[in-house]
Formats: structure tokens, sequence, C-alpha cells
């Protein structure tokens, strides 16, 4: 039981089940996007675009808004957060965010160790940090208005709150978030040894999620009736969740989607003709960004655009390196007592600490650029007025390269 443990929980800070596509292409590359409207308030550019193949990297100080109007799409938006839980008809649970109609009741927080079957949270004995907290209310009643619908899948071993730094900022944006707990590779049944790893079926998650939200908004009395425009929807996923999406795009009722630290469509299945953004970071050692994410943006058809971020792994898109005092899923091991079987597989080791640990920069340095391009993306996508294009900036210490054609 106790290497059953070590050995999942490390896989939940890097496991990717994709069969990644390595075809290259080549393509004219444009800055980034389109010019659209939103239902919240946001900054307004104009969106350059040259003919000729540009490739740019900035690296900027990180700015963070201390005043009601945000400064930047990397900043909260104008929109209070709640949050609240649904099923599936399966029993799956689904996470939700949402523009909030009251302020912030306080923080609202997740911890991992509610995620795994007791007799593996028995063995995490450490009084470290094990969560992650955002200003928020759960089960808040839903702002006025009608908003665009997010789908987010969680990689292999992952779970549905796994990237609620991401989450509930698209929320404060004016985007209803719906993440399902694939529970055919999610870390309680990876855990429990009852992940049937049918990959398929995170499609069908992803789906049928889209289903309980269109009937949610159609339904009197529903938190979400008359809120969630299913006519504007978008996905987003990371690892193995950025092929969920690739397949889930093939649904007419999906606009376009986000692969994070991914690569393509499985089998020789194809790209769906949909706009695209891929993100990946410079060393990712779980999913290499040179031989599996590149040529998977680069084979994509346009529009598509492309993030790299300098000094960011694999679990730089996930909550999972804010645990274990910044050190994630090892930390939390480590200090639970169970050093001594990571010495012993230092595979495993290596790659539970993929993007937490030097050479990576704090995962908090690379949130604002994946925040920022993930929602100027998604409001190009869903036609909002007033949306940037897509270039983004980096911070302090992490760079940023992008591309598009």
């Amino acid at each position: 039981m106790i290497v059953m443990a070590t050995v999942a929980l490390v896989a939940a800070a890097c496991g990717s089940d994709d069969s990644a596509s390595t075809t290259t292409g080549t393509a004219a590359v444009t800055t980034s996007a389109v010019t659209t409207s939103t239902a919240a308030p946001t900054t307004t550019a104009a969106a350059p675009v040259t003919s000729a193949t540009t490739t740019t990297t900035t690296t900027v100080a990180a700015t963070t808004s201390t005043t009601a109007a945000p400064a930047t799409l990397a900043d909260p938006g104008p929109y209070p957060v709640g949050v609240t839980t649904l099923k599936l008809s399966s029993g799956a649970p689904v996470e939700v965010w949402y523009p909030s109609a009251v302020p912030p009741a306080g923080a609202v927080t997740y911890d991992v160790r509610d995620e795994v079957p007791p007799a593996v949270r028995d063995l995490l004995t450490a009084d470290i940090p094990t969560g992650y907290s955002f200003q928020g209310t759960r089960d808040a009643p839903v702002a006025d208005g009608t908003f665009p619908l997010v789908l987010f899948s969680h990689g292999f071993s992952g779970i549905r709150q796994q990237s609620t730094f991401l989450t509930s900022h698209l929320a404060s944006w004016g985007m209803v978030v719906a993440a399902p707990e694939h529970t055919s590779r999610d870390l309680s049944n990876v855990l429990a040894g009852t992940a049937s790893g049918d990959a398929g079926a995170s499609v069908d998650d992803l789906l049928a999620t889209l289903d309980l939200m269109t009937t949610a908004t159609g339904t009197a009395g529903d938190r979400f009736d008359g809120h969630v425009d299913t006519t504007r929807v978008g996905a987003v996923g990371h690892s193995a969740g950025g092929w969920t999406v690739l397949g889930a795009a093939a649904d007419p009722r999906i606009a376009g989607y986000v692969s994070l630290a991914s690569g393509g469509p499985r089998d020789g299945e194809p790209y769906p003709a949909k706009p695209s953004l891929f993100m990946a970071g410079a060393i990712d050692g779980v999913v290499p960004v040179d031989s599996v994410t590149r040529p998977a943006f680069a084979a994509a058809p346009s529009p598509s655009s492309f993030v790299e971020l300098d000094a960011t792994g694999h679990n730089g898109f996930d909550d999972f390196c804010t645990f274990g005092n910044g050190s994630g899923i090892i930390g939390l091991a480590e200090a639970s007592g169970l050093g001594p079987l990571l010495d012993a597989q230092p595979q495993l080791r290596t790659l539970g600490e993929d993007g937490c640990i030097p050479p990576a920069a704090p995962v908090e340095q690379a949130f604002p650029v994946i925040r920022q391009a993930t929602t100027s993306f998604l409001q190009s996508l869903f036609g909002e007025d007033g949306a940037v294009a897509l270039g983004v900036t980096g911070t302090d210490t992490v760079a940023v390269t992008t591309d598009s054609h």
C-alpha cells in the first residue's frame, strides 16, 4: 500500500496518458488574434496582424492589480467568483466556477488529501500545505447575465480542481467553467487500482458535462437557469486532458480548445478544424515541448497559437507545485516520512518534481502568463467585445515565446 501510494502521488503531479503527435509542419506565423465583445468590461486593444513569420520573446516584471479595475487579463476580472459541485448521471462530481452575484465570503480551499482513499490519506501525515485557495463563495447565486461555458479536463492521476489557479480566474472574467472528475484516470481511482484507463471515457465525461450545463441553464429554479450560453463553448485541458479536449472538440457545439502541456490527436485521428491555443513549458521533462507540443501546434489547422514559457515544467499548469511548501507532491511525501521509498525510485522523484524545483521558476511566476493567454484566447473565441490580442508578456523570471499561424 505504501509503495502504491507513493507511486500514485508522484503520478498525480506529472502523469500523462497522451499518445502525442510528432507530425511536423511549417506555417506562416502571425501575431495574435481577433478583437471581440464581452459580457464583462475588459481592456481594448487593436490586434496587429503581420504576414511574415514572427517569434517574440519578452521578459517584464509581473503586475498585480490593486484596484477594482483589472489592469490586464492576468489580473482578476470584474466578477466575484462562486463555486459549486454538481454530479453527472454516472455519479462523477463536476466542479463549477462561475461569476457570482455576491462579494467573496473568504477563501475557498480544496485539500488534495480529500481526493484520495482513506488508507492513503492516513499516510499523508505532514502538517504542510496540501491544497489551493482562492477568494470566493461556495454555492453563491450567479451574477446577472448569460455567460459562455468552458469545459476543463484534468490530467492522468489528476483531480477536477487541479488547476483552480486558472479555472477560478476565468470565472472572474465572466465565464462558467465546468470540470468533471474523470473516474477512468483520476487520482482516487489510480490509487485504488480501479482506474480503467479508457481514453474515450474522458471525452464522454466532457460532453456529458456540456449536456449537464445545457440542462441546468434551461431548468426553472436551477442556480444556472438562464445564465449559461451554450452557443459559446470552449474546452481547456492539461496533459492527458489536452488530448481529451482535442477529442471533444470534434463535437460541433465546441468552438475551440486550449491544450496545456500536451500533444496532438491519438492514433491518427484528425485535428478538429477549429481555433486552438497550445501552451508548453520549456523545461517540461514529461511532455517535451520540442518533440511533442510544438509539432502538435505546427500540424493543427489555422488559426492556432503557441505559447512557450521559459523556466516552466509540466506542473506549471496545475496547482500541485504550490503544495509541500513549493516542492509539490514529492514534498508532501517526504514530509510524511516516505522519502526512503522515493530514494529507491529516483525516476519517480524526477517526474513528481517536474516544474516544482529549480531550474523551474516558482509556478506563481508562470500563472499570470497562463491566465492572460487563456483568457485572451477564450474571449476572442467567444466573440467578446473589447478582448485584447493574445500577445502575452512574461514575468520577472519567466520569458515567453509566441507563435501563431
